[in-house]
């Protein structure tokens, strides 16, 4: 409440403001030349003496001042006496004192009066008072009217909540910064956006949450520092955060923690973390946890994960799940996803269900991933296209892959365009493929590649020598692909260069496909390697792609040794391509085995 008086002044707690370097010798001669002038009549020194009196805590001696200043008719004595008669525990009588001060036009007494009846359920009464109190300018009374009409979801809220901020009043600026914030990022998610209030627009959030926490509100600069912490400005962000740290916010130590992680300094990290754990900060006992996990002390880290959990945060025995899965305890895994999942934790309900699909309970697992995949998890979503695929419910798995693909993840993309490749839509096909090629998917890279290259029109007939060669859309996917380690992209983009009469580059990616094991990659080197005259080299490479399968390189070995005159390794090749054809391969595998044999047999 507030004490009316030239010189008092009395928080809203009830507490008095007490200088620390107030000259003592100077109030004492002060106190004296007031209590002359009230013996004298005085019905100012009456009231200033009274609040003298009522600051320093002395309520004998200030009650009968106040009251007789009261009498006399002064509005701060009364308003002075209502607080006294509160802190006795007379609450009716000081409302009464509140009353006669605020009728007179005290703005301090009518913002008491109007907590009085806020506090009593009278809310029509507690808003007309304090109402009284705000438009006469007092900030307490303004801030004291916007929290009442927040709780009644009065639109006027904001307009007494700026009043109070702009007069000064650090937690209605927060507020104030609080409830914009919330009302930005609302209309940013209802119109499709990504960035967060306070990191676009004209700063007004930010303004807000700078303006308290320059007063010292510990959340304001929390919050500060994580909209300075998003725009990059992570010097400043981690100044906010060590202010708000220090006076006791746990969860600004916490983001302290991974900031000074994230730039390297792990061990300073670990000590904020650990502060905000120990004030039962969750999120900093999962970070303590990770860390000691990192280190390979499993035993800590079970121990910090635990107290994430004790502290209410599900993802403690999510990560105790995955601790366990690590550590191969299956049981203990399965029971700790259950509990993160039972609580809503998505991703710990998608684990849960890859747990009990590779232990062969596929019916358990879909309930789990259904669940999973309803509140959000991409992953989850993507793995119930794999479990309904599996199954041959096509159909279905398409509807989750798409899902999936539209929230971004890049294999279900790639999922959806070979299916829309399957029914003939190119178009589509094309868009999410292009989709999962830049999420880094080497084959949605190459069937990419592949759609355009299709559609690529024959080269025209010429005369006077080689065109100009550029690289084309195809050929640069080709190229990613391949540089992923696709090994049909390499023996692809091999070939083009070969058609280029790029040969050290030809060479280069045939020989990058064939040592991962392509047969193609291994046939066509071999090809590129006898056109140079490396016969020898060229047989090896031939030989296994022959023994991976393919029919031409087992029939190019067959022509190879036939011609060296070994005539029973040549029909053993033969034999080879003519069991693995294709027609034409083998037809011709055929004749030249019938030759070979009657040679041998002359």
């Amino acid at each position: 409440m507030d004490v009316m008086g030239d010189k008092a002044t009395l928080l809203e707690t009830g507490r008095f403001v007490q200088p620390s370097d107030r000259d003592e010798t100077g109030e004492a001669v002060e106190e004296a030349r007031r209590r002359l002038a009230a013996e004298a009549g005085d019905v100012e020194a009456m009231s200033v003496l009274g609040a003298m009196l009522l600051r320093r805590g002395d309520l004998d001696g200030a009650e009968p001042q106040l009251r007789a200043a009261t009498a006399a008719g002064d509005r701060a004595a009364a308003n002075n006496l209502g607080v006294l008669l509160h802190q006795r525990g007379y609450a009716d009588d000081a409302a009464g004192w509140w009353r006669i001060a605020a009728v007179a036009g005290s703005a301090p007494a009518a913002h008491a009066l109007g907590r009085h009846h806020r506090e009593r359920g009278d809310e029509p009464a507690a808003e007309y008072w304090l109402r009284q109190s705000a438009e006469q300018g007092h900030v307490l009374g303004a801030y004291a009217l916007a929290d009442l009409l927040e709780h009644r979801g009065d639109t006027a809220t904001e307009q007494w909540m700026r009043v109070a901020a702009e007069r000064g009043h650090r937690e209605a600026a927060y507020r104030l910064a609080r409830a914009l914030d919330r009302k930005a990022a609302e209309h940013a998610e209802s119109a499709g956006a990504e960035d967060r209030a306070g990191d676009a627009g004209g700063g007004e959030v930010e303004q807000w949450y700078r303006q308290a926490a320059a007063r010292g509100h510990q959340r304001a600069a929390l919050h500060l520092g994580a909209i300075l912490e998003r725009r990059g400005e992570l010097k400043e962000a981690g100044r906010w955060y060590l202010t708000s740290a220090k006076d006791g916010e746990a969860r600004a130590a916490c983001a302290l923690g991974f900031l000074l992680r994230d730039a390297g300094d792990a061990e300073s990290a670990a000590v904020w973390w650990l502060r905000a754990a120990q004030d039962g900060d969750g999120n900093a006992a999962n970070a303590l946890g990770a860390l000691h996990a990192e280190r390979g002390e499993t035993q800590t880290a079970e121990r910090w994960y635990r107290a994430a959990m004790d502290a209410g945060d599900v993802n403690g025995a999510y990560n105790l799940g995955l601790l366990c899965a690590e550590q191969s305890r299956t049981a203990q895994a399965e029971q700790w996803y259950r509990r993160a999942a039972y609580a809503g934790h998505r991703e710990a309900a998608n684990a849960l269900a890859i747990l009990l699909l590779q232990g062969g309970d596929a019916s358990g697992a879909e309930p789990w991933f259904s669940k999973a995949a309803e509140a959000g998890s991409v992953d989850a979503a993507f793995n119930l296209g794999i479990l309904y695929a599996g199954r041959g419910e096509d159909v279905a798995a398409l509807r989750w892959y798409e899902r999936a693909a539209g929230a971004g993840h890049t294999e279900a993309a790639l999922q959806v365009g070979i299916a829309r490749l399957r029914e003939g839509d190119e178009r589509e096909a094309e868009r999410y493929l292009r989709c999962a090629a830049g999420g880094g998917s080497p084959e949605a890279a190459y069937r990419l590649a592949s759609v355009l290259d299709a559609r690529r029109p024959q080269a025209p007939a010429h005369e006077l020598g080689e065109i100009a060669h550029e690289k084309t859309e195809c050929e640069e996917w080709y190229e990613r692909a391949a540089s992923q380690g696709h090994r049909r992209a390499q023996v692809r983009v091999g070939m083009l260069a070969s058609a280029r009469g790029d040969v050290v580059e030809a060479a280069r990616w045939y020989r990058a496909a064939a040592e991962a094991g392509s047969r193609n990659g291994a046939f066509n080197l071999g090809l590129l390697l006898a056109r140079e005259g490396s016969e020898p080299e060229a047989a090896v490479w031939w030989a296994r792609a022959a023994e991976a399968g393919h029919g031409r390189a087992a029939l190019r070995l067959a022509l190879v040794y036939a011609r060296r005159g070994e005539l029973a390794e040549g029909q053993r090749w033969a034999d080879l391509a003519v069991s693995l054809g294709p027609g034409e391969v083998a037809e011709r595998a055929a004749r030249l085995r019938d030759a070979l044999r009657e040679e041998l047999s002359a």
